[in-house]
């Protein structure tokens, strides 16, 4: 599918580039930085301007080929602060060692109410430094998302219950997005 989306797009960017720029977790990380975050030489491109996937070409053209919906209808986004059925939210990453700490953690936050949904992306391998060593481990990302108001209870939740000395907590907006899902988020999770 790279590979044919590369083609697509040929005039912009090579397949190895596309490849190269997009790991495992790369489509997320489109969707959150934009395309001109991700490479320098693509920013200069006028398709490019916004800081957005959607000002891309080709994105017609992946939504008529993979969206269930009929061409007619209509997909609405809602920001944030301008609707009274959403609350503010966020995404945490969390990394894991294995699979097995990872599902008993998320388990463990969707039971508590800490979040709607938690998931779990397995293959990384991080690099980091830790009591002056670097080290290369394996491990698991959890993607988390919740509420805003509940960051600290997750934080606290996360810490009684990893394995790590120093678990990673990192959040991010989420700025808008599906009223749908956006509500069920705010249903789904305490208040």
């Amino acid at each position: 599918m790279a590979s044919t989306l590369c083609c697509s797009a040929s005039k912009l960017v090579s397949s190895t580039t596309i490849r190269r720029r997009l790991p495992l977790v790369g489509a997320f990380c489109v969707l959150s930085l934009g395309f001109s975050n991700l490479s320098p030489t693509l920013s200069s491109s006028s398709y490019f301007k916004t800081g957005c996937a959607q000002s891309l070409p080709f994105v017609p053209l992946l939504r008529s080929k993979f969206s269930a919906q009929s061409p007619d209808k209509t997909v609405h986004a809602v920001k944030m602060e301008g609707n009274s059925n959403t609350v503010p939210s966020i995404v945490v990453y969390v990394t894991v060692p294995n699979r097995e700490a990872g599902r008993k953690l998320a388990e463990s936050i969707v039971k508590e109410k800490l979040a709607a949904c938690v998931n779990i992306v397995p293959g990384l391998e991080s690099v980091y430094q830790w009591e002056g060593k670097i080290n290369t481990d394996p491990e698991e990302l959890l993607i988390i998302k919740t509420r805003q108001s509940l960051l600290e209870a997750l934080t606290e939740h996360v810490k009684a219950n990893h394995e790590y000395d120093v678990p990673e907590v990192i959040a991010l907006p989420i700025t808008g997005g599906s009223p749908q899902y956006l509500e069920w988020l705010k249903n789904s999770t305490r208040d």
